[in-house]
């Protein structure tokens, strides 16, 4: 028989004889290596699932014009085409005029509604979106100034800029609540506002939702300052601020808590292989009588060691990824991605883990005495 066969032989003879210890063994590296994988896996995850749900909390960059004057249609999709369009979760633009609604002066802002309810999720509408151009959206404070109600219709006047007062009815869709500044605003399709006004000309502002963070995002910026000088594209620094501070956070409790899962399993398969060598002691007294070295006998228990290591690596690949799909859909309502790049990762930690956990059993099992044990003492 060769060496490498007999040497296999004697390390599978060894665990089945001690089944019952190592199946502990191998709950405890499996158990281990499954909440390590998951974890890992949220860790890397949490960057894209974290950022896309922050997106319902409103845009994380404003592009305005640099020289104080308006944004241009075609300026407008100049910027869109910059932009990423797999992390682009919306950008809606904006322009805003005064408008008289019952006597009372109010802000009218013009938008493409799509890209407005993609932008800002977070709004709570009374009733429905603005569909047409016959039919406009009253924030919340806006509507109880003039005691408005969804289906009434509600008449706008303006000064079309030739110094003409224009009037035009309008049906109310929709009653805005956001807790904010929309509440104070008539919304309008942009197209709306355009033929309201006389004019087709501009936007003041380009709300954009992206899904990026940090270095990413602040990059984007700058690629869209870089190229046109009448641009100016800056992160609203309330959500990105927050959104980092959060990823931070959660990342640095993953790895805290990644870190107590290995020290416990160090810990519990540690001493199942003590309890080993306690009850082989005459076993490895005899052994070592009979000619065997310290490095036979290390290297036998280093050899169960790495195969109950890999063994429990290779569950924990896929009961990681399964306790990771599950807690993204709990948490997040997203399924994860599986990451093979974490497969050798795993299964080699969870080898290291185990080689680490027997250096004290195998130093116990060196030290034995063959003939005190042999002698029952």
């Amino acid at each position: 028989m060769k060496r490498s066969s007999f040497y296999f032989k004697m390390v599978t003879g060894a665990l089945l004889r001690k089944r019952s210890r190592m199946l502990v063994a191998l709950l405890a590296i499996a158990v281990g290596a499954t909440i390590v994988s998951g974890l890992m896996t949220i860790y890397y995850d949490i960057p894209r699932q974290l950022t896309r749900e922050l997106r319902s909390y409103g845009a994380n960059m404003v592009v305005t014009p640099a020289d104080g004057t308006k944004l241009t249609y075609e300026e407008i999709e100049t910027i869109r085409a910059l932009l990423p369009a797999e992390n682009t979760v919306g950008t809606a633009p904006y322009r805003y005029e005064t408008v008289t609604l019952n006597s009372q002066p109010v802000t009218a802002a013009g938008t493409q509604m799509n890209e407005a309810a993609a932008t800002s999720p977070y709004w709570n509408i009374s009733g429905e979106w603005a569909a047409d151009d016959s039919s406009i959206m009253l924030g919340s404070k806006v509507a109880q100034l003039v005691n408005a109600k969804v289906g009434q219709n509600v008449e706008l006047e303006a000064d079309n800029g030739a110094g003409e007062g224009v009037k035009n009815t309008y049906t109310v869709s929709g009653i805005v609540e956001t807790g904010g500044s929309e509440e104070n605003f008539i919304f309008m399709t942009d197209t709306a506002l355009d033929s309201f006004m006389g004019d087709t000309d501009s936007f003041d502002t380009l709300e954009c939702s992206i899904s990026l963070q940090g270095d990413e995002l602040s990059g984007l910026a700058e690629r869209i300052n870089s190229s046109s000088d009448r641009v100016n594209a800056r992160l609203v620094k309330r959500v990105t601020e927050s959104e980092g501070t959060v990823l931070t956070k959660l990342q640095a409790l993953i790895l805290i808590v990644t870190i107590v899962i290995i020290v416990l399993t160090m810990i519990s398969v540690a001493t199942t292989m003590t309890a080993v060598v306690t009850e082989r002691r005459r076993e490895i007294g005899l052994k070592k009588a009979i000619g065997a070295s310290n490095r036979e006998i290390t290297t036998e228990f280093l050899g169960q060691g790495i195969f109950l290591g890999v063994c429990g690596g290779i569950l924990g690949v896929v009961l990681g990824f399964l306790f990771a799909q599950y807690v993204s859909n709990s948490v997040f309502f997203r399924s994860v991605s599986f990451i093979w790049g974490l497969v050798p990762v795993t299964i080699l930690s969870s080898v290291a883990v185990t080689a680490v956990a027997c250096l004290i059993p195998m130093r116990s099992a060196t030290n034995i005495d063959p003939a005190l044990v042999l002698k029952g003492e």
